[in-house]
């Protein structure tokens, strides 16, 4: 059972949304109609951060604007000017050591949607009709100091059905990141499935993540499109109504972060349901061309999606631009399960070192599935034995690392150990195969994980052979839960075969007693983990 928290009358807060020059709406895939339309704007210094332009506000040169596609450069005196269509959205690309209004939820305001007609009628509505296009589109930008250290939150799949799932997140996690001040981080990120379907939980999700009281960017899950849209331009208008556009990029601190809509929405059959696939389109690909191509070829980039990377239709093209790059590293989540995959030459990867992507741990874990624990939470264990949670990521100039965070436990639960509680010697088996073996479930660990145990603290550190194979706790309670003849939760899904676990033959020549199985895990970056089990011995 997990421990209980304080309790956040999330559903009475009613947040609203501050002013800003960037308004909150539309645009997603290619334009409809041609862009013809000139859009211009000015990028200031906001020095009394009140979101209009004053008198004696410079303009800012060198701040990169962006229409989706084509990407300019604010002049000397912070003008741009871009084609636009009828339907269109224009973003700045916020530079180091800047950065663009908040409102009342913390979602940042980068952005101005032109869309005069409104989005098309959805069962979610989508933006409402902004009229005609400003004769000045101007983004203000407050200065911010950035340093080369940060570090940011990275949530996977929160996944709420409705109000009552969001105030599982709140009590499972939210509490839990507000009370652990030493996150420190600078901006957090929900890597999609934001809702599970219904659009008007995002609200109050919204509403709930504002009290952790940081910056917040959103990148688009499957779980977040409008399902009665007839194609994947506008499959979006919901989630770009809250949050913005569905990709977009943004510099902090001495690195490039790009959020892309790796979801891609068709219909075959007109009046039916469509159905989703992981994929970028031409226009965002240029995008990412135009992107990538204004910024140093040695400055770390992290590529933020839904649907991980080895799912995406069109990923070549895009291992094409980024595999040359000597620091890039990408991150999704989806799968509700955690894993590293080292991306090489078995997927066409032809850069001279493999490609780090994080497959990263789920708020919701299984779908906030399973027996629930004191506080009525579901234990929602993940599918590979890993608990529900989110990750820190940690830069530092080119470095990365990615902290596990479980949800309602303490930073120190990094691993389970499974072991006998009691081992009679005489009793051992003759054949080493059968002999009792300690297992352990590292939740972060990867390939590039070393896991060593020793029992006691005079034993020496013995290695651990990794394997792939399913949770054995996992298991367990899968079975229990699905031999009872009546329960009031939804049961788990089927355990996962996963490759983050290691184990080891304990040794036959324990002495009898009470001895503590001790397991060391050195991670990628070189930190390690150490936690212990008890166990019998007669």
């Amino acid at each position: 059972m997990r421990i209980s928290a304080l309790v956040l009358l999330v559903a009475t807060l009613g947040l609203g949304s501050l002013p800003c020059r960037a308004h909150e709406g539309h645009d997603h895939g290619p334009s409809d109609g041609p862009e013809n339309i000139d859009a211009t704007g000015i990028v200031f210094d906001d020095q009394n951060g009140n979101g209009r332009r004053d008198p004696g506000e410079p303009g800012l040169p060198d701040v990169r604007v962006s229409n989706g596609k084509a990407i300019v450069k604010t002049d000397a005196d912070g003008r741009y000017h871009l084609k636009i269509s009828d339907d269109a959205i224009i973003f700045v690309i916020k530079p180091r050591n800047w950065m663009t209004p908040v409102n009342k939820l913390n979602l940042p305001q980068f952005f101005y949607i032109h869309k005069p007609a409104g989005s098309p009628k959805t069962k979610f509505p989508g933006v409402a009709p902004t009229g005609p296009l400003p004769k000045s589109v101007d983004f203000p930008l407050v200065k911010r100091a950035e340093p080369n250290q940060f570090r940011a939150l990275m949530f996977g799949d929160p996944q709420p059905r409705n109000v009552k799932e969001v105030e599982y997140i709140a009590h499972d996690v939210i509490e839990q990141v507000i009370a652990e001040e030493a996150h420190q981080a600078s901006f957090g990120v929900t890597l999609g499935d934001i809702v599970f379907d219904d659009l008007e939980v995002m609200k109050p999700f919204n509403e709930a993540i504002a009290l952790i009281g940081i910056p917040w960017y959103n990148v688009i899950g499957n779980h977040d499109i409008n399902y009665d849209a007839t194609d994947d331009k506008t499959s979006d208008e919901t989630f770009e109504r809250h949050y913005g556009p569905s990709y977009y990029s943004f510099d902090h601190g001495p690195v490039h972060f790009m959020v892309l809509d790796d979801v891609m929405w068709t219909v075959d059959t007109p009046g039916k349901r469509g159905k989703y696939t992981g994929g970028l389109g031409e226009r965002q690909m240029e995008f990412i061309r135009n992107d990538l191509a204004g910024i140093p070829a040695d400055q770390l980039v992290v590529l933020m999606m839904h649907i991980p990377l080895v799912s995406v239709t069109d990923r070549q093209e895009l291992y094409q631009l980024i595999q040359q790059r000597p620091f890039a590293v990408s991150i999704s989540a989806h799968a509700h399960y955690m894993e590293h995959h080292f991306i090489g030459e078995e997927d066409g990867w032809q850069g001279p070192k493999k490609h780090h992507h994080v497959i990263n741990v789920t708020v919701c874990g299984s779908w906030w599935r399973g027996a629930p624990d004191e506080r009525g939470l579901p234990h929602t264990t993940m599918k590979d034995g890993g608990p529900n949670g989110y990750s820190i990521m940690t830069f530092d100039g080119h470095k990365y690392d990615l902290e596990f965070r479980a949800a309602s436990r303490t930073a120190h639960h990094q691993m389970n150990i499974y072991a006998p509680e009691e081992i009679e010697i005489a009793a051992l088996p003759s054949d080493a195969d059968q002999l009792p073996k300690v297992v352990v479930n590292v939740f972060n660990g990867s390939e590039r994980t070393k896991c060593e145990f020793r029992i006691g603290d005079d034993d020496a550190w013995k290695p651990m052979e990794q394997t792939t194979t399913k949770d054995p706790a996992y298991v367990a309670a899968l079975a229990l839960e699905e031999s009872l003849e009546q329960k009031a939760w939804t049961g788990l899904p089927a355990a996962r075969d996963t490759p983050h676990i290691w184990q080891a033959t304990l040794p036959v020549d324990l002495k009898p007693g009470t001895h503590a199985i001790e397991v060391r895990a050195t991670m990628r970056s070189g930190k390690q983990h150490i936690a212990k089990r008890i166990m019998r011995v007669r």
